[in-house]
Parts: structure tokens; C-alpha cells; sequence
């Protein structure tokens, strides 16, 4: 693993040698967030060694260097799922090597599914806590102690200073930010009425298919961790009707312009 994340450092700094401080995760439907950024440098994943290829669609598969404001950032435009078949290790990776690279904080955005009846279609909800229903974790296996502890806490996955600072802005915009309790389920397949019912009992506000990895692997490392998820589609067990892709990237597109006015005045503002 450390020869691995030697490697992908080196080429990337082979590319750039400008100091970041923040990473960002663009998920599902949500790549138009790049353009919040002055954009300076694009490696396609598939020139840094040991990246995989990211093959859902709306994922791009690069990583971008550039400023938002005066913070110099590096962003995923497109992640890895645990349903295309990676690894945990191969899912995670990228955030290790963001934290090799010199980021801080990292801020994930992701596309889910409205448990809460209180959301609507192209909702934002503030992370402030995860259920992990995947089959697996990223910590599993031997403990690497150059890159944190073996049994971290994860008592505060999410940085209470960042989703404050998130919710300071939001309010500040009149962008209504909602808080709530992420699952994370494998998929590909969406959730049927009884796994719907089965989330909701067990506290789940939004329910998803990513994010849950790389915010383990964060706090391995010591990141400040915070998340947004977009609702992309209600999941009322009683009245569940089928859902197309394509509406749910047009209620990501809906949500993403509100996302993109948030972060680029949270950058601003911290």
C-alpha cells in the first residue's frame, strides 16, 4: 500500500508541485462543480498508477487541480463504488493519496435517496452521522501505523467545525440545508419497499451507495471530514414508484446549482 501511494504521489507531483489544502469528492451527477473552480491541471485517472477507472456515468474520472478563492484545491471528479467490483483498498485510495498530497479537510458530495419525509426531490442534507450496511470496511486487514491508528473514533465522523460552517453559510444564502443520518447500502440495484422500511427504522434520513468508505479512511488519517448529499428521489415504502436514471440526474442538476452558490461562498467565508 505506502509503495503504492509513493507511486501515485510521485507522478501527480511530477505534474504539480502546488500545496493543497482541501479535497473534494463530486459524486453522482454533481461533476458540474468543478465549476466552482479555476481549474489549472486534469489527470485522468488513467495515467496515475494505481487508480481504477471510474465507470458510472456522470463520473468522469479525473482529478483536478485548481483555487476556490484563494484555497487551492484538488477534486475527484468521479468516484469508485463497491458495486462496479473494487476493493475497499482500490475504492479509498485516492483519499489517501489526497491526504499524501498535503490536503486537511475534505468535503464529499454524493446523490441519495429521501428516507425522511420531510425532503423533497433536489433536497440538500448535511451529513452528521452514517450507518455502514456495506459488507465490508476499508480498515479490514493489517493496520498500516504510517497512516493512522487501528481502532479510530468515529464518534464524530463529520467535523463539527466544517458543518457548522456549512450551515453558517447556508443560512446566510437562504439555502435551505438539511441535517441527517446517511446509509449506505451496496447496490447496484435500488432498495426494495421492505429495505426502505428496514432504513428508516433504523434512523436513516437518506440512504446511498458510496461516501461511507472514504469517510472511515479520512478519519483514519486524521481529515476533517464533511458531506452533502442531494436527494435524487423519494423512497416512501408506501407509495414507491419505479425511478429512471435520467430523472435522478435531473433532480441532482436541479439541487447542484444550489450546491455550487453554497460551496463557492463557503470557500469564501473559510
Amino acid at each position: 500500500m505506502i509503495d503504492k501511494l509513493n507511486e501515485a504521489v510521485a507522478y501527480i507531483r511530477q505534474q504539480t508541485k502546488v500545496e493543497v489544502k482541501t479535497g473534494i469528492i463530486l459524486g453522482t451527477g454533481l461533476s458540474n462543480l468543478a465549476e466552482v473552480a479555476n481549474v489549472t491541471l486534469k489527470i485522468p485517472y488513467s495515467s496515475i498508477p494505481h487508480f481504477v477507472e471510474a465507470t458510472v456515468e456522470g463520473h468522469y474520472g479525473q482529478l483536478l487541480f485548481g483555487t476556490i478563492g484563494s484555497h487551492h484545491v484538488v477534486m475527484m471528479q468521479g468516484r469508485f463504488h463497491y458495486y462496479e467490483g473494487y476493493t475497499m483498498e482500490q475504492i479509498t485510495f485516492p483519499v489517501r493519496v489526497m491526504k499524501m498530497l498535503g490536503i486537511e479537510r475534505l468535503l464529499i458530495s454524493n446523490a441519495s435517496g429521501g428516507l425522511n419525509p420531510d425532503y423533497q426531490p433536489s433536497s440538500l442534507v448535511l451529513l452528521d452521522d452514517h450507518i455502514n450496511f456495506l459488507p465490508n470496511n476499508p480498515l479490514v486487514g493489517r493496520n498500516l501505523d504510517e497512516l493512522g491508528p487501528r481502532f479510530p473514533d468515529m464518534s464524530r465522523p463529520y467535523d463539527p467545525e466544517m458543518n457548522q460552517q456549512l450551515r453558517e453559510t447556508a443560512k446566510s444564502m437562504d439555502i435551505e440545508l438539511h441535517e441527517g443520518v446517511y446509509a449506505s447500502w451496496i447496490g447496484p440495484s435500488l432498495e426494495t419497499r421492505a429495505e426502505y422500511r428496514f432504513l428508516r427504522m433504523a434512523g436513516a434520513d437518506v440512504v446511498g451507495m458510496s461516501t461511507v468508505p472514504e469517510v472511515i479512511v479520512a478519519n483514519h488519517m486524521g481529515l476533517a471530514v464533511a458531506a452533502i448529499s442531494i436527494v435524487t428521489d423519494l423512497c416512501d415504502p408506501d407509495n414507491l414508484k419505479p425511478v429512471a436514471l435520467a430523472d435522478m440526474l435531473h433532480n441532482a442538476a436541479q439541487a447542484e446549482r444550489k450546491l455550487i452558490r453554497l460551496i463557492r461562498i463557503f470557500f469564501e467565508d473559510n
